[in-house]
């Protein structure tokens, strides 16, 4: 194929020099591009919206709590809150969403709490007072770590509440895959990190993708869970939308059950729902757990 003529000169550059200079431009947003990939850039800009002030503690709103310090596996030192409940109640583990940090949590403990249940919720590394950086390894090792500490007071696994909200639904599911709990309870999960930018960024995501290297391939991961596993989605939820929750439950073959909230979007599910919402935690853990 010929680029001779002044057809060629205007698209390949007019001069020898222009080509090097838009080769050069073209090689430095490559490697620009490679660098934010290698140091986790798009993540960063895409799924990790942390922040590091806690703006409110349980004890403002009345409830007893113990300031937890632990360190993950490869030693990044992780910040929690443990809420003792009811004795012979199960625990909650508490896997908290991509944004904010586990003090914008603190009305969802005020409820579980009235639910007599004691809960450990703890922030990823890069979160409130956790060390360290976000990704989807070092969540996993987080998650681990946080299963540790409530095993080293006593807590076995089948008598532990996995509980995970949009991003932590993917951070719980992870665990539940290699340390079963007694029920898993996801609210607002997605299919996969790739599935969700399709979703959203067509485009971008077509061209970008390969840059995002936390996957959440939770499409995948759910179809090994062998525990009873109850899934919440707001029916409006315009950031994971519905179909998402319900192709996740499809993959499922053991006890399920799948509550779509009316109404709800994906970070108003309890307010929407109200006492309904706590209803369907209650019958749950009735029938497969207390």
């Amino acid at each position: 194929m010929r680029y001779g003529g002044s057809w060629g000169r205007v698209v390949f550059g007019a001069s020898r020099a222009v080509q090097i200079r838009s080769a050069v431009l073209l090689a430095a947003a490559l490697v620009l591009l490679l660098v934010l990939r290698a140091g986790g850039g798009m993540e960063r800009h895409f799924i990790y919206f942390p922040e590091r002030e806690l703006v409110v503690t349980p004890a403002q709103l009345g409830l007893s709590f113990e300031e937890v310090a632990f360190s993950a596996e490869d030693g990044v030192r992780l910040h929690g809150w443990y809420l003792p409940g009811q004795q012979a109640k199960p625990v909650v583990l508490f896997f908290h969403g991509n944004a904010g940090n586990i003090s914008h949590r603190v009305e969802n403990l005020d409820y579980l709490n009235r639910l007599g249940l004691p809960v450990f919720i703890f922030d990823y590394r890069g979160y409130g007072k956790s060390e360290g950086r976000p990704g989807e390894k070092g969540l996993t090792l987080d998650a681990k770590a946080a299963q540790r500490w409530l095993a080293g007071r006593g807590w076995k696994p089948r008598q532990t509440i996995y509980f995970g909200r949009s991003l932590g639904a993917a951070v719980a599911l992870q665990l539940a895959c290699e340390i079963p709990p007694g029920v898993l309870i996801l609210e607002s999960p997605f299919s996969s990190i790739r599935a969700l930018g399709k979703h959203h960024y067509p485009l971008l995501s077509h061209l970008l993708g390969w840059m995002i290297k936390d996957r959440y391939d939770n499409l995948s991961k759910i179809q090994q869970l062998d525990r009873p596993l109850l899934i919440a989605h707001g029916e409006q939820d315009t950031i994971v939308p519905i179909h998402m929750g319900r192709e996740l439950f499809e993959a499922v073959d053991g006890p399920k059950r799948f509550y779509a909230i009316p109404g709800a979007g994906h970070n108003d599910t309890y307010e929407v729902a109200g006492a309904l919402y706590w209803r369907q935690w209650q019958e749950f853990l009735k029938d497969f757990l207390e």
